[in-house]
């Protein structure tokens, strides 16, 4: 069953259902970056603070929002088709049907330390081969927390921890990103406007981890046909599970296309040219 949260948002309570149950987070010693273990604030901390600066320039480049949850596409006749926690071992299938098989672009908020680790040869590899394939990457937190749980400085550190592997990786981090669970609160908004996230939840949520099995993934396949009917342009769904990459990532394209409708990133379905989802300082 979808647990509901409370939330304070702008002095008014919101209700948010919780998009997955939370995981245990999976350890990968020996990746290459790890959370602070020692006293005062972490170095990803203190190197945030110099990056709020750039943040603030970048963000007077973008229409869109920072720190204020978007839910929603914004332009006309299109579904952003979003994955959530890989890379994982079934990213590779879902990146083959999306473009090699349909020519579909999609966005991927990914994880550092949730299912694997980010910095393996392989999951490297597929991070880049999302950059050149034309998908967005958004960051989805280094390990998966529940954000709200977490201090100013723990939840910087969630934040820069990714930035820096994947500036180590691509070049580069994104100004998007979305919270594991859909979880915020007023010092996490707060933190992500510092830090120059635009805050990506969803209108359409597939439920594929409560259904990854045969017979169970046509409840996600049916719960994302609703979604549009019901107006939904922006849907949830997860690399990390298989029956998503067997079954539902291609039932959701043809129901696109089906409808007239268009696939397209988070970035182009809210109008913001490509230049604005990425930073590189």
């Amino acid at each position: 069953m979808m647990e509901l949260i409370s939330y304070v948002l702008l002095g008014s309570w919101v209700a948010v259902a919780s998009s997955s149950p939370l995981p245990a987070v999976v350890t990968e010693s020996g990746s290459g970056i790890a959370p602070w273990a020692g006293s005062g604030p972490s170095p990803e901390v203190n190197a945030a603070d110099s990056r709020i600066e750039t943040a603030n320039t970048a963000v007077l480049a973008s229409s869109v929002p920072v720190g204020t949850i978007i839910t929603s596409c914004t332009q006309p006749g299109v579904v952003a088709l979003t994955f959530d926690d890989g890379p994982y071992i079934y990213t590779s299938q879902v990146l083959d049907i999306l473009r090699a098989a349909n020519n579909v672009p999609a966005t991927f908020f990914v994880n550092g330390n949730n299912w694997q680790s980010i910095l393996t040869d392989e999951n490297q590899r597929l991070i880049r081969r999302m950059i050149d394939e034309g998908h967005q990457i958004g960051s989805h937190t280094w390990a998966h927390p529940d954000l709200t749980t977490l201090d100013r400085d723990g939840i910087i550190s969630q934040m820069t921890l990714l930035e820096d592997a994947l500036i180590q990786i691509i070049g580069r981090y994104p100004s998007y990103m979305r919270p594991p669970y859909f979880a915020t609160n007023d010092l996490v908004l707060r933190t992500m406007g510092e830090l120059g996230y635009h805050v990506v939840n969803a209108d359409i949520d597939t439920l594929d981890w409560a259904n990854n099995s045969p017979d169970l993934i046509q409840t996600s396949v049916q719960r994302f046909r609703d979604g549009l009917n019901a107006g939904g342009s922006i849907a949830l769904s997860h690399d990390v599970h298989q029956w998503t990459a067997n079954t539902l990532v291609q039932a959701m394209i043809d129901e696109v296309r089906n409808r007239g409708l268009r696939a397209v990133t988070v970035g182009e379905c809210l109008g913001d040219p490509a230049e604005n989802w990425y930073r590189t300082n």
